[in-house]
C-alpha cells in the first residue's frame, strides 16, 4: 500500500501558478522586456544552418520547456510529500504492561500445608510452581521480582527476560531475608522500581504474603498512599491452608504469622486492585489464572505497519528530468 506522510506538500504544485498571477512582471535595465543581444545572432546561425527558427518553433520550444520544467516541480513536490510503502498491520511484540511480583520469603514460607500430587509440600513451592506458570503466559510483558523477609531486596527489575527472573525465582529459599515480614519496605522498593516516570499506565503489582507488616520502617497506610500516588494497581494474595488457620486458632501452629487479610483488602481496594486468598495449590493456580483476566494482554490490540520510504524515487527523477532538458537546450542551441 503506498501512502503519503506528508500529503499537504500536493499544495505547492499551485506555487508556480500563484507567483505567476500575484507578482508583477520582472523589470530589467531596458524594460518590461530582457534584453539580450546575441539572440538574433542565434537566430541568423540557426537560419543559416537549415534549421527552423520561425515563431512556431520557438512557440513550441517554449512549451516543450515549460513542461519539462512543471515534470520537475511536480517530482519535486512528490518527493516532498514523503512517499511510502506500508506493509501488512502486524501486533507489536514489544509492548505491554510491567508486572512487578513482591513475595514473602519469611521462614513462615516453610510451612508444608499445601497438597500436590497428594504429597505435602510447603507454601514457598507452591508459590515457586503458580508464579512460574504465570510467567510463562506472560508473553509480552515486563516482569520484575522483588523478595522480603525482614528486609526487602530487588531481585530483578521489570524486563522482558522471562527466563532470567525464572531463574531466581527458583533459586530463592524460606529464611533468605530475614524471619519477619516487612510488607511496606517491600511495597516501597517496588513501587520505586515501577514508577510511572514513563507516563504509562499499564503498571500492576502482585504482592504475595502470608504474614502482615510487623516489621521495616514503612507503614501499611503509608505505603498504600505511595502506591494511589503512582497509580499503580496492586493485587494482593494472602497465603495458607485453611486447616493452618484453624491449627493457629487453637493455639496449635507453631511457625509463621497470621494473614492481616484486612489489611490486604484495604490495600487491594484502594489501589482499584483485589484481594485473594490462597488455601490451596489447584486456588493459587486458580488465582494467577483470574489476574490473567483481568489484566489481559495490554498487547491485543496493538499493531504497527513496517514503512519504507520511497521519496528518493521521484527526487531522482527529477534529477534525471533536469539533465535531460539541460542537454536538450544545449543540443538545440
Amino acid at each position: 500500500m503506498i501512502t503519503f506522510a506528508y500529503p499537504i506538500m500536493f499544495l505547492l504544485l499551485l506555487l508556480p501558478w500563484l507567483v505567476r498571477q500575484l507578482l508583477p512582471p520582472v523589470r530589467g535595465l531596458h524594460g518590461d522586456a530582457l534584453k539580450v543581444p546575441f539572440l538574433n545572432d542565434i537566430a541568423n546561425i540557426n537560419q543559416q544552418s537549415g534549421s527552423i527558427w520561425g515563431k512556431n518553433a520557438q512557440s513550441k520550444s517554449n512549451y516543450k520547456g515549460l513542461f519539462l520544467l512543471f515534470v520537475i516541480w511536480g517530482l519535486l513536490t512528490i518527493a516532498a510529500a514523503r512517499p511510502q510503502w506500508l506493509g501488512e498491520p502486524m501486533k507489536n511484540k514489544n509492548y505491554g504492561r510491567d508486572i512487578m511480583l513482591v513475595m514473602d520469603i519469611s521462614t513462615s514460607m516453610r510451612e508444608p500445608d499445601f497438597i500436590l500430587n497428594r504429597q505435602r509440600i510447603d507454601r514457598l513451592t507452591a508459590v515457586k510452581l503458580a508464579a512460574d506458570n504465570f510467567i510463562q503466559q506472560r508473553q509480552n510483558d515486563r516482569i520484575g521480582l522483588v523478595l522480603f523477609g525482614t528486609r526487602a531486596y530487588l531481585q530483578s527489575p521489570v524486563t522482558f527476560d522471562r527466563k532470567s527472573v525464572r531463574e531466581i525465582l527458583w533459586s530463592m529459599e524460606a529464611g533468605m531475608a530475614g524471619n519477619s515480614t516487612s510488607i511496606g519496605d517491600a511495597l516501597g522498593l517496588a513501587l520505586k522500581n515501577i514508577r510511572n516516570d514513563d507516563g504509562t499506565k499499564d503498571k500492576i503489582i502482585i504482592l504475595l504474603t502470608d504474614g502482615e507488616n510487623n516489621d521495616g520502617s514503612l507503614s501499611l497506610p503509608q505505603a498504600i498512599n505511595l502506591a494511589k500516588n503512582e497509580q499503580v494497581k496492586i493485587y494482593t494474595i494472602g497465603v495458607g491452608s485453611q486447616q493452618a488457620f484453624v491449627d493457629s486458632f487453637f493455639g496449635i501452629r507453631l511457625s509463621g504469622n497470621d494473614v492481616d487479610e484486612e489489611g490486604l483488602k484495604q490495600l487491594a481496594a484502594e489501589t482499584q486492585g483485589s484481594y485473594f486468598r490462597a488455601n490451596d495449590t489447584e486456588g493459587l493456580k486458580k488465582i494467577y489464572e483470574e489476574i490473567n483476566r483481568l489484566e489481559p494482554s495490554a498487547n491485543d490490540n496493538q499493531y504497527t505497519r513496517e514503512a519504507k520510504d520511497l521519496f528518493y524515487w521521484p527526487l531522482a527523477a527529477a534529477l534525471l528530468v533536469a539533465f535531460i532538458t539541460i542537454w536538450l537546450k544545449r543540443r538545440e542551441s
